[in-house]
């Protein structure tokens, strides 16, 4: 038959439309890094915080104005003295395998997290039972009187039971979720990308979605993560349209993605990422603290915040402390350890009489993490200068979240000192701020140092009274940070991110979340 005889033949007949299937709806995004490892107790990595948002869900979650919401919670029950709390959980809850989520994997998942989680060690330190009293009821029994419960909750993904009960210290081998996407691990490869699929058995809230809070409603069927390392192959994709998000474009490039067709450049985070070197307080030379009170006076925070953001000034701030300005315990205390004017002649000879012996210092820096390479390469100078035996370590992002945790040596597969940031909601206050904890080598933390002095000050402003009682020892604890320095801050910088204009209903949040995101 001639293919025009063809057509006027089939345009008679009716249409069966119900037989052809619909587009998946798509949505094509570039993490800021490749999803190494995807435990969200095991890593304290941003990229392991975003897949855990999609597959997960909590009993708690903030909201826009950072108050705890519920989320898996359907009634609170406190009694009178504040020593009971009975959550129930909303009707209906399941996990991807279809089996219904209990109160008891709630307890298995608090458990675990507080193995590797502060703010959630220390509700459970003053917690005399917690137990389920019913496959949807919970109940913490309290020492004594703790507000911060739904605060410290907020940090807990719930797993089945028997996933969190894997070691906390032993990354999880299942992805069985509670959230509102579900992880296909057949199509997760390192270093190339992960899939997401919509999980129909989620049951949104009847509430606006504000943050991380609300009725997570899903308009995707297929999230698909690409892993671009290269910031410029990056951004290319995303003009021609090939992706549709790029989380973190460098920010050299956010001016020109802004003018392109098509294209759309955003700060979502208004908190900042708040900057910081850490040290390895456990092997020569940085176990000395009076090499590490050196480094602190010689950095300058401009040098390490232009090298983020460049020319546009914006997009950072400096004479940063421990805590990121938006956070109500944001002090001056001891301030002038990084604002005074810096000589770097007089660090030199600091550098001689400190003790130091030419020993190597391992700085690792993440090949795959433009931002932080960027710092790590104006500290690696900073060493340089000041005469130390720098020796800058280039690894994948993966590779340098498990070597942090090393015992070994700096030349036997160790480490001495890494530049990072942190998302800065993580760091508003002493609850939940990992790189101010004292309590390093009791949990096998590495990379975190003993500090009793500090622990000691942190139980305190749990236990504090009021703001004013509590901004008061948080001022001390920057003081004694500045005097030990277990990190120096480094500043503050915004990341901008960039999407094709075709999307819209985004959250206003530090991390990436897929709720609310529609495309025309």
């Amino acid at each position: 038959m001639q293919r025009r005889s063809l057509l006027a033949a089939t345009a008679a007949l009716p249409l069966a439309r119900p037989a052809i299937a619909q587009p998946a709806r798509v949505l094509r995004f570039v993490p800021q890094a490749d999803l190494a490892n995807p435990d969200p107790v095991w890593s304290t990595t941003v990229i392991a915080a975003e897949h855990a948002f999609l597959v997960w869900d909590k009993l708690y979650d903030f909201d826009e104005a950072l108050i705890p919401q519920k989320q898996m919670v359907g009634g609170e029950e406190v009694s009178a003295d504040g020593l009971t709390w009975k959550l129930t959980l909303r009707e209906g809850l399941a996990f991807t395998d279809g089996a219904p989520v209990r109160a008891a994997d709630c307890v298995q998942s608090i458990l675990r997290a507080a193995r590797r989680t502060p703010v959630v060690e220390s509700l459970l330190s003053r917690t005399d039972e917690m137990k389920a009293l019913d496959d949807r009821t919970l109940q913490f029994r309290l020492k004594r009187r703790f507000a911060l419960l739904p605060f410290a909750l907020t940090a807990v993904f719930i797993m089945p039971e028997r996933i969190a009960k894997t070691d906390a210290f032993t990354m999880i081998n299942e992805h069985v979720g509670s959230g509102p996407y579900k992880f296909i691990a057949s199509e997760w490869k390192t270093g190339s990308g992960a899939v997401y699929e919509r999980n129909i058995k989620y049951i949104p809230r009847a509430e606006p979605i504000s943050m991380w809070a609300g009725g997570k409603q899903t308009y995707f069927d297929r999230v698909e993560w690409h892993t671009i390392p290269d910031p410029a192959t990056a951004a290319a994709a995303l003009q021609r349209g090939e992706v549709d998000w790029v989380e973190a474009p460098l920010t050299d490039l956010a001016p020109t993605l802004a003018k392109s067709a098509g294209v759309k450049v955003d700060v979502f985070d208004k908190v900042g990422n708040w900057m910081m070197m850490a040290f390895n307080h456990y092997q020569a030379p940085f176990d000395n603290v009076k090499l590490r009170r050196v480094v602190l006076s010689a950095i300058m925070q401009q040098d390490f915040v232009d090298s983020v953001v460049g020319d546009q000034h914006s997009l950072g701030k400096t004479g940063i402390g421990i805590f990121p300005p938006a956070s109500p315990y944001a002090s001056a205390a001891g301030m002038e350890a990084i604002t005074a004017p810096r000589n770097l002649d007089a660090a030199r000879k600091a550098v001689a009489e400190s003790g130091y012996k030419g020993e190597p210092i391992v700085l690792m820096s993440p090949s795959d993490q433009p931002a932080i390479q960027q710092s790590a390469q104006v500290a690696h100078a900073l060493f340089k200068s000041l005469g130390l035996n720098s020796q800058y370590t280039s690894v994948d992002w993966g590779t340098m979240i498990q070597r942090r945790n090393s015992k070994e040596a700096p030349d036997k597969g160790g480490w001495s000192c890494y530049c990072t940031s942190w998302i800065g909601l993580s760091v508003v206050n002493p609850a939940g701020h990992l790189p101010l904890r004292g309590d390093g080598a009791k949990v096998n933390a590495w990379w975190r140092p003993i500090n009793d002095k500090m622990e000691a000050m942190r139980d305190a402003w749990f236990e504090a009274p009021d703001l004013a009682a509590q901004q008061a020892i948080t001022a001390n604890m920057q003081r004694e940070a500045f005097s030990e320095v277990p990190f120096i801050p480094l500043g503050l910088s915004f990341q901008p991110t960039a999407f094709r204009d075709t999307l819209s209903g985004f959250a206003r949040s530090p991390y990436p979340v897929f709720w609310g995101v529609k495309k025309a």
